[in-house]
């Protein structure tokens, strides 16, 4: 597909959903050229890149060698960690949190707010602890207050501080 061209991206995303539809989605997660394999063994991880490989020949699609890592125990993926211990945050984006200074009008503090609102779900009732700034962002207007500054440091410590999601154990009650 040629660069440039207006609905590229998201035709792309639509081949790539058809192309690693039904039973391989138990194994494959893609975002655009990126494809993620993941499995529990090595020898599982193997038989799944051979599926993988497979697709992508009968499809005419090709993967780039330099581009590719293989059996890998964590991986950076989309600004998370992905690891057999689940996903966490990528340290190198909260630190860029931790350091990010009081905004001083509405467009700084949408920045701060758009960074952390993409890992929300790692800080439990975020919407309750930005409440205090996105309550700046009315028409109203923008007048940083004390509690405002709590609300941001707050947000701040809890970005820098997240736990590593994982899915339970379905073997034992919950």
């Amino acid at each position: 597909m040629p660069f440039g061209v207006t609905n590229g991206p998201p035709t792309f995303q639509c081949l790539m959903n058809s192309v690693f539809s039904g039973p391989n989605r138990k194994f494959v997660i893609t975002f655009l050229d990126d494809i993620l394999v993941f499995s529990q063994t090595l020898q599982d991880h193997v038989e799944h890149l051979r599926t993988v490989f497979g697709i992508l020949r009968q499809n005419q699609l090709y993967a780039k060698e330099s581009k590719c890592s293989f059996a890998q125990p964590s991986i950076e993926y989309l600004g998370h960690i992905i690891s057999r211990e689940g996903v966490a945050t990528d340290p190198s984006k909260t630190s860029a949190m931790r350091a990010w200074p009081t905004p001083t009008n509405a467009t700084e503090l949408r920045g701060f707010l758009g960074l952390t609102g993409y890992y929300r779900k790692f800080v439990p009732r975020y919407g309750i602890l930005a409440k205090p700034l996105t309550q700046l962002l009315t028409k109203k207007g923008f007048v940083w207050t004390e509690q405002a500054q709590t609300a941001f440091e707050h947000i701040k410590t809890a970005m820098v501080s997240t736990p590593v999601l994982a899915l339970p154990d379905f073997s034992r009650p919950f």
